[in-house]
This record gives structure tokens, C-alpha cells and sequence, in this order.
């Protein structure tokens, strides 16, 4: 469950989530090849500051993500929220977002020191890959033991939804 759609090349880059994490626990990885180029894929990335784009009806309060592209998301700054419970920390436009949860908030809590990384791999002018790496230290204790073993395959469900969601609503709007 710590892998789902990635090579091992990719899994072997270095992602700007990789430092934000002292001693991690875990790294879990997360892709999909999408038939856009990077520049809209982006831009998907960008509406996360206001939908999670996976179970609207778990984490999104049973509001639907966007299904357009809401002008002015992609203008980003670095501390802005993300799906409410993430932190911009930092990013470069057309190649990554990277998030980590808010200290002090429950999610933060709950699943301990987690960053992750968005980023968009060119393959062509009209195709790219989305990969996603989160790297987490969790909670001490049985709670923490309980993460370990929850966490892994939670996000796998939450974010192969995200991930074709996004693929979907970006090919969508490449198409000319």
C-alpha cells in the first residue's frame, strides 16, 4: 500500500517534501499518466486549495469539488490552506505543490508530522505524469502504531480518487 501507480525510477527522485520530515516513519508514493500538458495539470493542482477533488461526501462535507477551474486559485503564496487542513509550504508554478499539515490541528493529531508533495512530470507537450510523495512521522505510542497500519491504506483509497479525479477533470480541459 506505500506504492500505487509509480516506478521505482520515480519513487527514487527527490521530492521538496523529502527535508520537512525529520526521521520519518513512512514514505508512501502515489501516480497516474495524464493526457495533458503540465501547465493544466497544474492548475488542477491549484483548486485543492478549496476541494480535496476525492470522497466529496467524506471530506468535502458533501460539497462537490469544482468541476471548472476557479480563476485567481493558481495565484499561490506560501502559508495559504490547503483542503483545509494542509499548509502551502512551498511550490514552483507548473511542477509541484508542496503541503504539510497544520500543527495543532486534528488531522495533525491524529496522523503526526506529514508533508507531501505534488508534482507534475512532463513526458511530452501533451502528456504528463502526476506524482504524489507523502512522508510522515507518526505519533508515539498505540495510536501511532495504529497509523502506521491505517494511514498506508486510507490515503491509498482517498488519493487514487484524487489522483483520477484530477486526471480526468484536466484531460477534459485539454481537450481543444
Amino acid at each position: 500500500m506505500a506504492t500505487w501507480g509509480t516506478t521505482l525510477e520515480e519513487r527514487g527522485r527527490p521530492f521538496p517534501c523529502d527535508p520537512m520530515v525529520s526521521r520519518p516513519d513512512d514514505a508512501l508514493f502515489r501516480g497516474v499518466s495524464v493526457e495533458a500538458p503540465a501547465a493544466v495539470v497544474y492548475r488542477w493542482l491549484c483548486q485543492l486549495r478549496v476541494a480535496p477533488y476525492s470522497y466529496d461526501w467524506l471530506d468535502n462535507y458533501g460539497r462537490r469539488s469544482p468541476r471548472a477551474l476557479t480563476p485567481g486559485l493558481d495565484q499561490l503564496a506560501v502559508g495559504q490552506e490547503v483542503m483545509r487542513i494542509f499548509r502551502l509550504v512551498e511550490f514552483a508554478p507548473d511542477d509541484h505543490l508542496t503541503l504539510m499539515l497544520r500543527r495543532a490541528s486534528s488531522a495533525w493529531r491524529t496522523f503526526g508530522d506529514l508533508a507531501v508533495t505534488y508534482r507534475v512530470v512532463p513526458e511530452s507537450s501533451a502528456r504528463c505524469r502526476l506524482l504524489v510523495k507523502l512522508v510522515v512521522r507518526y505519533p508515539p505510542g498505540l495510536w501511532g502504531a495504529l497509523m502506521r497500519r491505517v494511514l498506508p491504506f486510507g490515503d491509498l483509497v482517498m488519493m487514487r480518487k484524487q489522483l483520477t479525479t484530477l486526471k480526468k477533470l484536466a484531460e477534459r480541459t485539454a481537450i481543444p
